[in-house]
C-alpha cells in the first residue's frame, strides 16, 4: 500500500467529499456546481479511482478570477473544477499528517487548531521579551512565482511514492482559463484550491529551518513573515544574510520595496499593529484595516445597494460580528464607540432616505413616537440627510435598541462580549 493508496481509500474521498460540498464555492471551468458533484460521482467516481490508480487521471485548467487586494492591486485566484477540488482536499489530508511534525511551532498558517490570533499573541511574546525591532518580510507574488521543479524536489524527500508527485504535477501544469483563454502554468501554485495552501506552506518550511538554523525569532503565517530582532543593526544584519538563501535556495523574490527593516510599532501583520504600554505591547487595528473596514460600513449603508430590510440587517450583522472575531485582540473600545455613532447616523439616514416623500416621513416617524411638531421638523426639514440623521429628533425615533431589535449589530456591544487579550 503506498500514499496513492491512501488518497483514493473511499473513507478519505468521502471525506473530501464532504469537505468540499461545506465549503461551497462557485464552479470550474465546467461550471459544475458542489451540489451537482455527488449524481456526477455516482456515474464516474469508478472512472477517476481507475485514473487515478493508472496515472491517466488528467485535472482540468482553474478558472482564473481577479479579487482585489487592499493596495489597490488584484490578487489572482485560481477556482479548480468540483472534482478536482475534491481530489486536492483528498491529497491534502493524507498528506497534511506527514508534515505537520516537520513544521515549525511558529508557523500557523492554514494549520490545524492554528491560526492568525496565535500569530498575533506569539508576536506580542517576541516583542515583550525586548525583540523590538523587524524585518517585515514580503515575497513577491509568492504564490505566481514558486519554483514548481524545487517544490517538486522538497515533496520527494518525504512523499516516495512517485504516482503522487506525478498527480501534483499534474495539478501545478494544468494550466488557466482567463476570459476564454488558456494560458500554461509553468511557475507558481495556483491559490483557491485545497491543496494550494499545504504546498505553500511546505515550500517555506525550508525558510523556517533555515530561520531556526540560524537561531533567529520569527512568526510567519502563509506567505506572512516578521523577524523579530533586539536592535536594528542586527534586523538589517538578518535581512542582507537571509535574502541570498531565499533566492539562491529556493528561487523565491524578495520585494525590496516592501521589506523593511522596522521598530514594531510600525508595522502591519495580519491586520493588526503594535504599540508600547505600560504593562508592554498591545494590539491595535492597524490604520489600513480601520480604513478598509470603513468602506465596508459605508458600502452596507449606502441605500442605492441595498434590497429588503432582513438582507440589510444580516449583512451588517454578519460583517460586524466577523470583523470583531478577528479583531478582538485589539484595544479598540474608544475606535469602536466613535464607529458605532457614525454608523449609526448612517443607518438612519438611510430610512429617511428609503421613506423619500415628506408626507410618509411625516407618518413614519410619528408612529415611531414622535410628536406632530418634531415629526414635521423632520419630515419637511430642508437641511441634509446627513444633518437631520445626527438630530436629537430622529435619534428618539429610532433610538439604539430600536435599531438593536431590529437586527442590526454594533461594534462595541459585540466586542464587549467577545474581547480576550
Amino acid at each position: 500500500m503506498g500514499t496513492l493508496e491512501d488518497i483514493i481509500n473511499p473513507l478519505n474521498l468521502n471525506d473530501a467529499y464532504k469537505r468540499v460540498v461545506r465549503n461551497g464555492g462557485s464552479g470550474g471551468v465546467d461550471r459544475m456546481t458542489v451540489d451537482e458533484l455527488l449524481p456526477y460521482l455516482k456515474l464516474h467516481g469508478g472512472e477517476i479511482v481507475r485514473d487515478l490508480l493508472g496515472g491517466r487521471y488528467k485535472p482540468l485548467p482553474v478558472r482564473r478570477v481577479e479579487i482585489p487586494k487592499d493596495n489597490g492591486k488584484m490578487r489572482q485566484l485560481g477556482i479548480p473544477t468540483a472534482v478536482d477540488r475534491m481530489v486536492q482536499q483528498a491529497i491534502a489530508q493524507v498528506l497534511t499528517p506527514m508534515y505537520e511534525p516537520q513544521f515549525v511551532e511558529t508557523s500557523y498558517g492554514f494549520r490545524p487548531g492554528r491560526g492568525a490570533h496565535d500569530a498575533i499573541r506569539k508576536s506580542r511574546e517576541y516583542l515583550d521579551a525586548g525583540y523590538v525591532w523587524t524585518v517585515d518580510m514580503d515575497l513577491e507574488k509568492f504564490f505566481d512565482t514558486v519554483n514548481q521543479s524545487k517544490l517538486l524536489e522538497v515533496l520527494s524527500r518525504t512523499v516516495k511514492d512517485g504516482r503522487v508527485i506525478s498527480l501534483i504535477s499534474k495539478y501545478l501544469r494544468a494550466g488557466v482559463v482567463k476570459c476564454g483563454r488558456f494560458e500554461d502554468t509553468e511557475v507558481g501554485v495556483p491559490q483557491g484550491g485545497p491543496l494550494s495552501p499545504l504546498l505553500a506552506n511546505i515550500m517555506l518550511n525550508e525558510l523556517d529551518h533555515e530561520l531556526e538554523r540560524r537561531g533567529h525569532k520569527f512568526v510567519r503565517y502563509a506567505d506572512d513573515m516578521v523577524i523579530f530582532c533586539k536592535s536594528k543593526a542586527s534586523a538589517e544584519q538578518t535581512l542582507k544574510h537571509i535574502i541570498p538563501f531565499i533566492e539562491g535556495k529556493l528561487f523565491l523574490k524578495v520585494n525590496r520595496e516592501k521589506t523593511v527593516v522596522a521598530y514594531a510599532g510600525r508595522i502591519k501583520f495580519l491586520g493588526y499593529g503594535f504599540y508600547k504600554g505600560k504593562k508592554g505591547f498591545g494590539m491595535r487595528v492597524h490604520a489600513k484595516s480601520i480604513a478598509k473596514m470603513q468602506d465596508k460600513v459605508r458600502e452596507l449603508t449606502d441605500r442605492r445597494r441595498l434590497r429588503t430590510k432582513e438582507t440589510w440587517t444580516q449583512s451588517q450583522a454578519r460583517f460586524v460580528m466577523g470583523w470583531v472575531n478577528y479583531f478582538k485582540l485589539a484595544d479598540m473600545a474608544t475606535l469602536l464607540q466613535r464607529t458605532d455613532e457614525w454608523m449609526r447616523r448612517r443607518i438612519r439616514m438611510v430610512f429617511l432616505k428609503r421613506w423619500k416623500k415628506c408626507k410618509t416621513k411625516h407618518q413614519n416617524l410619528k408612529h415611531l413616537g414622535l410628536n406632530e411638531d418634531d415629526a414635521k421638523k423632520i419630515a419637511y426639514s430642508r437641511k441634509g440627510y446627513w444633518h437631520i440623521a445626527r438630530g436629537y429628533e430622529i435619534s428618539r425615533a429610532l433610538p439604539n435598541d430600536r435599531l438593536e431589535r431590529a437586527g442590526f449589530r454594533f461594534f462595541s456591544t459585540y466586542y464587549k462580549s467577545v474581547h480576550t487579550a
